[in-house]
């Protein structure tokens, strides 16, 4: 049985590892927003041992004690940490709207950091353990229909980068999930194409990839060519490829 937390546990997508989790065995403390959809989502992990917090993530000054508490829910002893909120925001006005640029940065890349370094020094002196977290192709290369939120993520992949080499010698592993897009109500207005997994597939990947300590898994695996060639796109070409970097 595993000692898990799960940061954004009401999440479509970390509610259905929560629930692949508790069907497993193991011991669950879920962390979100939402009291009711947290009762929800413990609701749906039956049988299995499970507790719940309530806290705000962007509240940064409350992180620390937000990951010590979830820690000490677990009695101090934690096998894996999933962190998986965030938000997309709204791009257009984050060009013109410092707020709400501020906003999408600091929920998706310094709320998330803000948890990991309590989180990662407990691990580091627990000498064992994975920080598993969801991240979003979006941070590979900007776009115009989401480059702030894109380059919160890419910022978060180079902290997780420093972060998985820093933890290696303790034997901690640190997972980072690149997420495509997913039909979530995160995702609400977006069009739909083949491209989008659901949830449950969306789920499965993230448990695979965490239990074979994967270091950096595309979600699903297919995102991995596609950005490969996103990637090495040459920069005159790629903005003339609509179908690539427009709105």
């Amino acid at each position: 049985m595993r000692h898990a937390i799960v940061f954004g546990a009401t999440s479509a997508i970390a509610a259905e590892v929560c629930a692949r989790w508790a069907a497993r065995g193991d011991r669950l403390h879920l962390v979100g927003r939402d009291s009711d959809k947290l009762a929800a989502v413990a609701a749906r992990c039956g049988a299995a041992e499970v507790t719940t917090a309530a806290g705000d993530f962007t509240d940064l000054a409350r992180a620390e004690a937000l990951a010590h508490e979830a820690v000490a829910a677990l009695g101090g002893r934690v096998d894996v940490v999933l962190v998986a909120h965030g938000d997309l925001g709204d791009q257009q006005r984050s060009e013109h709207d410092v707020a709400e640029a501020a906003r999408i940065v600091q929920t998706n890349f310094l709320s998330v950091v803000a948890l990991l370094v309590p989180l990662a020094n407990v691990l580091e002196r627990q000498r064992s353990g994975t920080l598993a977290v969801i991240t979003s192709v979006a941070g590979e290369r900007g776009r115009p229909r989401n480059y702030t939120y894109g380059a919160a993520k890419g910022a978060l992949h180079v902290y997780l980068q420093g972060l998985r080499s820093r933890l290696y010698p303790a034997g901690v592993t640190v997972t980072t999930l690149k997420l495509g897009p997913v039909d979530t109500p995160m995702t609400v207005g977006h069009p739909r194409n083949a491209l989008f997994a659901t949830p449950q597939r969306a789920a499965r990947d993230i448990d695979r990839a965490i239990a074979r300590r994967a270091v950096v898994a595309f979600v699903p695996w297919y995102w991995r060519p596609i950005l490969f060639v996103v990637r090495h796109t040459p920069e005159p070409l790629f903005q003339r490829l609509g179908f690539l970097s427009g709105r």
